[in-house]
């Protein structure tokens, strides 16, 4: 008798990489079944539960957040261990955590990609940028991404670079207010600016709407102008994927021949449900796609699965400046300055990304001033000078591989269906603290040489860029997933998620997960 398989493919997760990924493979004709842990939810409701919800400053407070499938905001679903409060602002539903992205959408550099090869740290991609570049051009047609041609993205003020086989999709928005006034400051002092890839298009694409600066990216845009990872999703099931939402995968079922042969979900009432298929990808979150990993006992034979956990943990400085900017009008951000973002210095201290942030500080400052004490006249000439003068400057660090910074599932927490939460182990490494002094005197500079005032430089931040716990590499006994995003333990077992990046770099790395999961959805669709 013939064996019996529920689909060709089957894909954990439906935010922005796994529903590219089935799109691509429903594309190409394969029977793929998408499980989702969340529900799907539309946008109204998510704009009307934002707009009530007394914490503003919570992105994840919109978005459901049910006993089989919490947020990562949830009491005691992460237990941190490390020295660094690892706190992403994962989300679980249809579309997942891209509901509430800024939409950075940047390329690699290739040094980026042979970081150990070029400057003696970490370690080199097993792949280069030229065997990945077709791929970032198929994912920014996809994602409708807006970008310049024509700038040196690797900051050193140079022709365009990286290589780019076709233009952007979409040419750049008009500069914000904000960022001239930064560019007509600090470029003549040597500042080399770079516009910010992103998905926020400025003019009418796939179906979504032109960008009108609303300021709420995050934590959802109101028009549905910022891509998130539902649009992919509803294109897959109109090209014949079937999605089923609040379906928990809990294990990941092998086989003869080192091949995975089931996964299992439950449903929210505790049922169990087993599905068989001929490929398998894992594309849930870089924490939840580790967890059900080590769960199920499977592609760790190198003891890396939930190892080498990198983020842009990053600091930020305000400051004011010297005539009034009126942060907050127009899209979240724009551009950054990025002299540091690749030379020999790497060798020494991670790569810098200093972002221009546009988000309306007002909310903030009052609440600042209201703990000060400040009431009546004196509150709303502080919130009113300040708000007009307001600027932050958010800048990104770039981690290095660390077996010890880890994901695990908790040993001492479940869910409501029983499964073990996360418990993360995260410290931040000697080279991103060199960075940061290195950061803290450009800070200084910065400041100077916008004529403004200093106010405060914060603690380390998470960033919510989270690399390496299913780390890529041609080294089974040191990595998870070869250059295809294959598990070198199982052969029908495919990764689509961050965490496989090996190098962090030191910008936003949706876009590149996304290119390699088309990628290995090219593949998967030629082997089946």
């Amino acid at each position: 008798m013939a064996k019996q398989f529920d689909a060709d493919v089957i894909v954990v997760g439906s935010g922005a990489v796994g529903s590219n990924m089935a799109n691509e493979l429903a594309k190409q004709g394969k029977s793929v079944i998408m499980l989702e842990a969340g529900p799907k939810v539309e946008r109204w409701k998510l704009i009307e539960n934002f707009r009530n919800s007394p914490r503003k400053f919570d992105f994840n407070d919109p978005f459901p957040n049910n006993p089989w499938a919490n947020t990562s905001y949830a009491k005691n679903y992460i237990e941190n261990t490390g020295s660094f409060e690892m706190l992403p602002g994962m989300l679980k539903l249809v579309g997942g955590t891209t509901w509430h992205w800024g939409g950075a959408t940047w390329r690699y550099l290739p040094n980026d990609m042979k970081l150990k090869t070029m400057y003696g740290v970490g370690r080199d991609w097993p792949l280069e940028y030229s065997e990945l570049e077709p791929y970032y051009h198929r994912a920014e047609i996809e994602l409708g991404v807006s970008g310049s041609d024509t700038e040196d993205q690797s900051g050193q003020g140079g022709s365009a670079f990286p290589p780019r086989s076709a233009p952007y999709p979409v040419d750049p928005e008009p500069p914000l207010y904000l960022t001239t006034h930064f560019k007509n400051k600090l470029e003549k002092k040597g500042y080399n600016f770079v516009h910010e890839p992103n998905i926020r298009t400025h003019v009418p694409y796939d179906g979504r709407p032109a960008c009108q600066g609303n300021n709420n990216c995050a934590p959802v845009c109101p028009i549905g102008a910022l891509y998130n990872g539902s649009i992919h999703a509803e294109k897959s099931v109109r090209n014949g994927v079937k999605l089923i939402t609040e379906a928990v995968a809990y294990n990941i079922e092998k086989g003869p021949d080192r091949k995975i042969v089931a996964i299992h979900y439950k449903t929210p009432h505790g049922d169990d449900v087993r599905l068989q298929a001929k490929y398998f990808v894992i594309a849930a979150h870089s924490f939840e796609s580790a967890k059900l990993l080590l769960l199920s006992d499977v592609a760790n034979s190198s003891d890396q699965v939930g190892r080498n956990l990198m983020d842009h943990t990053g600091i930020n400085m305000h400051f004011l400046t010297d005539e009034p900017v009126w942060m907050g009008r127009g899209p979240v951000q724009q551009t950054g300055i990025f002299n540091w973002r690749d030379g020999a210095f790497r060798s020494e201290h991670s790569a810098i990304k200093h972002t221009i942030t546009n988000l309306n500080p007002t909310l903030g400052l009052t609440q600042r001033f209201l703990s000060q004490g400040m009431m009546g006249k004196e509150l709303d000439e502080n919130i009113r000078h300040y708000s007009e003068r307001w600027a932050e400057v958010s800048t990104f660090f770039e981690a290095l591989p660390d077996p010890n910074n880890r994901v695990m599932p908790s040993t001492t927490h479940k869910d409501a269906l029983g499964i073990p939460t996360l418990k993360v182990h995260y410290d931040v490494d000697d080279y991103i603290k060199r960075g940061a002094a290195a950061a803290k005197e450009q800070y200084k500079n910065i400041v100077r040489d916008m004529n403004g005032t200093y106010i405060e430089t914060t603690d380390f931040v998470n960033h919510d860029h989270l690399m390496g716990t299913m780390i890529m590499g041609n080294d089974p006994k040191d990595s998870v997933v070869d250059k295809d995003c294959r598990t070198h333990d199982h052969p029908n077992l495919f990764i689509a998620s961050v965490g496989v990046i090996p190098a962090a770099g030191v910008v936003n790395p949706t876009l590149t997960a996304i290119a390699l999961a088309i990628r290995s959805a090219d593949i998967i669709a030629r082997e089946i």
